[in-house]
C-alpha cells in the first residue's frame, strides 16, 4: 500500500466524526447502557383490584363493643387491667359473672365492676321546662314524650328522674348518672320540690291544717314539707313543698280532699329553678350545680 493511498485513509474524514472529533455511536452495541428505574416486580398494578379492596365491606355495627373497652371508657381503668379484672371475677353482666377475653356488651347492659353498676357514656345533665301535653316516658309509643324535647341536648342516653303528668308543667331532670337516680328515688331523704297547684276551688284552711299534719290514706301517711296560699292569687293556688319524685301524691292528696286538680307545675328541684329557662327548652347543669346536687 502506498503512503499517499495511507495518508488519505488516515486523513479522510470519518462518517462517525464531527468537527470536534468522535461521535459516539447511535448503535446499541457501543452506546451506554441507561440506567432503568427500579419497578415493583410483580403483577401491574389493578384499579380495578384496589377499587375492589376499598369496596370491602366492613364489620357491621351491632351497638356492641368488648367488656374491656366498657369498662375502661367508664373510668375505672385501662384495657389490660380491666381484663385482669375480668379474669378474677370482678365484673358482672345483667347478674352473672363474666370471665371471657372479648366478650361483647351493649350499652344498655348491666355491668357492675366490684358490685358497682357503671356507665361508658360521659355524664349529662339536662333540666327541662316541660310544657303540657307531653308524657314523661321513654317510650315510643305514647305519642308525643319530654325524650322529643331532650333529643338534641346530649348524644349520652339519659333518662328522666321521676315524673310529671302528660298535663303537668315545669321542672324535670334528665340523667344517665346511676348515682343521682339512686339518690333521687330511693333515698329516705328524697329531694325537696316546690310545686304551684291550682284547684278548682279555693282551698280551705282547716283542710291545709289537715294537710300539714299529714294525710293517712289506704293505710299510708302522706305528709308535706309546707303548703300555703300563693300571694296576691286566689286561694284556689297554693304552693306545696314535698320530698317526692313524682305528682301523683299531689293529686291524691287534693283528690281524698274532694279538689279537682287543675293544673301542676313544678317550680324548683333541690334549688334548681326555672330562671331563664322559658318553656319547652332545656339547658344543662353546670358543674357547680351537680355537685350541689350530689353533696346536698
Amino acid at each position: 500500500m502506498s503512503r499517499g493511498a495511507d495518508n488519505r485513509g488516515k486523513g479522510k474524514p470519518s462518517g462517525r466524526s464531527g468537527a470536534g472529533g468522535k461521535q459516539k455511536s447511535g448503535s446499541r452495541g457501543t452506546q451506554p447502557v441507561r440506567k432503568q428505574a427500579n419497578k415493583p416486580v410483580g403483577k401491574p398494578k389493578d384499579k380495578a383490584f384496589d377499587a375492589q379492596k376499598k369496596q370491602a365491606p366492613r364489620k357491621k355495627d351491632d351497638g356492641t363493643m368488648r367488656l374491656n373497652k366498657y369498662i375502661a371508657n367508664s373510668g375505672i381503668c385501662s384495657r389490660r387491667e380491666a381484663d385482669m379484672y375480668i379474669s378474677i371475677g370482678q365484673v358482672t353482666v345483667n347478674g352473672k359473672v363474666v370471665n371471657e377475653m372479648g366478650y361483647q356488651v351493649k350499652l344498655e347492659d348491666d355491668v357492675r365492676f366490684d358490685g358497682r353498676r357503671i356507665n361508658p357514656e360521659a355524664k349529662a345533665y339536662v333540666l327541662l321546662n316541660k310544657p303540657k301535653g307531653f308524657a314523661t316516658t321513654t317510650s315510643n309509643d305514647k305519642g308525643n314524650t319530654v325524650m322529643d324535647l331532650v333529643a338534641g341536648s346530649t348524644k349520652s342516653r339519659i333518662q328522666p328522674i321521676g315524673r310529671l303528668g302528660r298535663n303537668a308543667m315545669g321542672l324535670l331532670l334528665f340523667t344517665n348518672d346511676d348515682e343521682l337516680v339512686q339518690k333521687f328515688t330511693n333515698s329516705k331523704k328524697g329531694v325537696d320540690k316546690l310545686y304551684h297547684v291550682e284547684l278548682s276551688n279555693n282551698l280551705k284552711g282547716a283542710d291545709i291544717e289537715r294537710i300539714n299534719e299529714g294525710l293517712k290514706i289506704d293505710g299510708k301517711t302522706i305528709t308535706v314539707d309546707e303548703i300555703s296560699y300563693v300571694d296576691g292569687a286566689p286561694k284556689k293556688e297554693v304552693g306545696l313543698r314535698i320530698r317526692n319524685t313524682g305528682n301523683s301524691v299531689i293529686r291524691t292528696i287534693f283528690e281524698h280532699l274532694n279538689y279537682e286538680v287543675v293544673r301542676v307545675d313544678c317550680v324548683t328541684i333541690a334549688g334548681l329553678t326555672k330562671k331563664d329557662l322559658p318553656r319547652g327548652h332545656w339547658r344543662h347543669l353546670t358543674k357547680q350545680e351537680v355537685v350541689n346536687l350530689k353533696n346536698g
